[in-house]
């Protein structure tokens, strides 16, 4: 046993890594320390996301998985700040196999100018994979955003690939249950709603850093809606909360009638007699 011991020391002594020359060291990321994306980010607009992601925002030449339970549930709130600046830069973007079309309107006040917005119907899985990987190739200082329910992890791996040579930014959405998968994808996120009024929740499945146990709460809102959320609690009418027990409030506000019939009554009795008297 203890010639066991003496070898399992020796071994972890040759193992021992040296100093290493600065342009490798600057290559090895360590897990417990937060990593830097080697290409250039593009801040999301959130403060709070930008403090975990790696190198402060958006990787640029890189895929962006973000994992939702449903479409269309919060992606452009997360989205549209640094869409924005990226449009503001002369970019555009690309939407390839969106559920829905987005309001036009609404991304023009969020600076977002519908002429830069360029929808791309692709239904069948095999399109979408194709049209994504050529709006890779394309060189183009673009966002590419792709709804790819029903990508493998081989196919995702090789979107990571074409990513690479991508100036823009590119975000893969998937469904939540894609979390269980392997990715190639270096940065993967699962978007949800928290509670009403329902800001947004950022979970960090995968990061080149140490791991995150607590979502991001964002409250970011829309122009125009973020003015409603922040009018005075007086300048709203209160509603009163129904009554737990329904048939006894019902029960009671009957009674309150029948006591008000019984008084009209009463009344209307008095009056008749008070005439008969002034008639005799």
């Amino acid at each position: 046993m203890s010639t066991l011991k003496h070898l399992v020391h020796a071994d972890r002594s040759a193992l021992t890594p040296a100093v290493l020359p600065p342009h490798l060291a600057a290559l090895v990321w360590r897990g417990e320390v937060m990593g830097h994306h080697q290409a250039s980010v593009l801040s999301s607009g959130h403060a709070a996301l930008d403090a975990v992601l790696p190198g402060g925002g958006w990787p640029c030449h890189s895929l962006t998985e973000i994992l939702q339970a449903q479409t269309c549930l919060g992606e452009w709130r997360l989205l549209t700040p640094a869409l924005a600046r990226l449009v503001a830069q002369g970019g555009s973007v690309l939407l390839i196999g969106a559920p829905r079309l987005p309001y036009l309107p609404g991304l023009a006040r969020e600076g977002i100018q519908p002429e830069r917005v360029i929808r791309i119907d692709a239904d069948a899985p095999a399109e979408r994979l194709w049209a994504t990987e050529q709006a890779l190739k394309a060189q183009c200082v673009t966002a590419v955003l792709s709804w790819l329910p029903q990508a493998r992890p081989e196919q995702i791996r090789r979107l990571q690939a074409c990513a690479a040579q991508h100036p823009g930014l590119f975000f893969a959405f998937r469904p939540v249950r894609a979390a269980q998968e392997s990715s190639a994808a270096p940065l993967r996120l699962h978007l949800a709603l928290g509670p009403c009024p329902h800001p947004l929740e950022v979970h960090v499945i995968k990061r080149r850093g140490p791991l995150l146990a607590e979502p991001v709460v964002l409250s970011h809102w829309p122009r125009g809606l973020a003015e409603l959320w922040s009018v005075p609690t007086g300048a709203i009418p209160s509603v009163q909360p129904l009554a737990a027990d329904l048939p006894t409030a019902l029960a009671a506000q009957a009674h309150r009638r029948g006591e008000a019939s019984t008084l009209t009554q009463r009344s209307h009795a008095e009056l008749d007699g008070l005439v008969a008297g002034l008639s005799a």
